[in-house]
Formats: structure tokens, C-alpha cells, sequence
């Protein structure tokens, strides 16, 4: 059995170091191999490895216990739960290991990828550009093989020659671009409105036409200011809510 390896992560002191670590962690469980180990490392090796106290570990994990992603039991450890599943509201907090947990833990099919004109409402995203290289994913929960959600990612023409497609097929798109394509992301902009089931949407997702659904858009651009990718995901709308929150100073 393969041994369950948490991903690396690079701190940002300007958010809590608990929600970063329970993030990374989250993405980590949500995108294991099939075969590998429910068990997890102990607090102190998993502090360890993300580089913070065994306190600040222990809060990462409550907030995982909290979500139903892990079980923990004094003596024997701290195991992930093999049925837990997605779909509770997640505290989004600005940091980009919460955008790959998110999108993280599903099935992935590539539906179609290949250089197409720049389309008219993403123009402002590129200017200048003639042509974007677009990705087009079908996400399905892992267990039940049904639809969640379909993603169009347009992404900038010189950074799409380094990504491999089939790599989009096990990670998410911000992990992709950051972790093995090698995108320094400086920021992510974020969009969730409601809208209604079109077509292919209502297809896709096997929902009613016009039905109602979630439709994000992020924004994510690199050290330069240059925008990277555009992200256009439809979510249905009975399996996924979005939670902000916003502490006082």
C-alpha cells in the first residue's frame, strides 16, 4: 500500500498558518491515489513537514476533523475518512492552497484542448493576443461517477506549450500551473454569481435547462501582472455552496 505524502507548501505570513496548512492538507487528502494509506503522519511529523508548531498542526486538524475529511483516535491516530466527501462550505480566505482544494478530489475527463481566437468577453483578459489555448474538463464526483461541474480554462499561448494535458487529468489548473508548469501566481480573482443552465451546461451536467447554477470565473495572474488563465467553471447548483469569512480588526 502506498504511503499517504502530503504535498509542500510555501507559507504566506499574511494569513493564518492553520487555514494554509488545513488547505494544503484538504488538497492533499481530496487528491490521493486511490491505493495509498488512510492513516496519516503524526501532528509532530506533519508539523515537521509544513514547517509550523505541533499547535498550530493540531488546528489544522480540527479544522479537517470538523469537515468530516479525517477521524481521529487517541493511541491508534488520525485516518482519513474513505467516505468523506466534498460539498460542505469551505472558509476561503485569500490563499491559493484553498483555490486547489477546492477543485480538488473529482474525476477529470478532458473534453477538448486546442488553440482558438481570443473570445470576445475574455478580450480584456488578453489584449493584443490573437489566440488563446483553450481546456475544456468535465469534473465527476469519484464515488457516484455523477457530473459536478464543467471548466473552460483559457490560458496564455506561451505558458500553455510547458503544460502537459494528461497532468490535468489528476491535478487542478492552479496546481498545475504553480507546481508543474512552474507560474510564479502573484493573485487569484474570484467570481461566483448565479445563473442559468444554457445548453451544453444542462448536457453536461444533466440538470433541467435553464435550471440554476453556480458560475465562477477566476482570474489568476503571475509576478508580471500578466494574466495566466482564465477560469470559467459551472457548478450545479445542489452540490456546491461557497462561504466567505470576513474577521475584525
Amino acid at each position: 500500500m502506498t504511503a499517504f505524502a502530503p504535498d509542500s507548501l510555501v507559507l504566506n505570513r499574511k494569513l493564518p498558518l492553520w487555514y494554509q496548512v488545513s488547505q494544503s492538507l484538504r488538497a492533499s487528502i481530496l487528491g490521493r491515489a486511490p491505493e495509498a494509506s488512510l492513516r496519516l503522519p503524526t501532528e509532530e511529523q506533519l508539523a515537521a513537514h509544513y514547517g509550523v508548531s505541533v499547535l498550530t498542526m493540531r488546528q489544522a486538524l480540527k479544522e479537517l476533523e470538523e469537515e468530516g475529511l479525517i477521524s481521529r483516535h487517541r493511541r491508534r491516530g488520525t485516518f482519513i475518512e474513505p467516505g468523506a466527501r466534498r460539498g460542505a462550505p469551505r472558509r476561503l480566505l485569500g490563499s491559493i492552497d484553498a483555490i486547489v482544494a477546492q477543485q480538488s478530489g473529482e474525476r477529470t475527463t478532458i473534453l477538448a484542448h486546442g488553440p482558438t481566437p481570443v473570445p470576445g468577453e475574455l478580450a480584456e483578459y488578453f489584449p493584443g493576443a490573437a489566440e488563446v489555448v483553450m481546456y475544456k474538463r468535465l469534473r465527476c464526483d469519484g464515488e457516484s461517477g455523477e457530473p459536478t461541474n464543467w471548466a473552460e480554462n483559457a490560458v496564455r499561448p506561451d505558458v500553455a506549450a510547458r503544460l502537459d494535458v494528461a497532468d490535468l487529468e489528476r491535478w487542478p489548473m492552479t496546481k498545475v500551473l504553480r507546481d508543474a508548469v512552474g507560474v510564479r501566481i502573484s493573485r487569484i480573482t474570484d467570481t461566483v454569481e448565479a445563473r442559468l443552465a444554457d445548453p451544453p451546461t444542462a448536457e453536461l451536467l444533466r440538470v433541467p435547462l435553464l435550471s440554476p447554477i453556480l458560475h465562477y470565473t477566476g482570474v489568476t495572474y503571475d509576478e508580471a501582472g500578466r494574466v495566466v488563465d482564465v477560469a470559467r467553471i459551472r457548478y450545479r447548483g445542489d452540490r456546491f455552496s461557497f462561504s466567505v469569512t470576513v474577521d475584525a480588526e
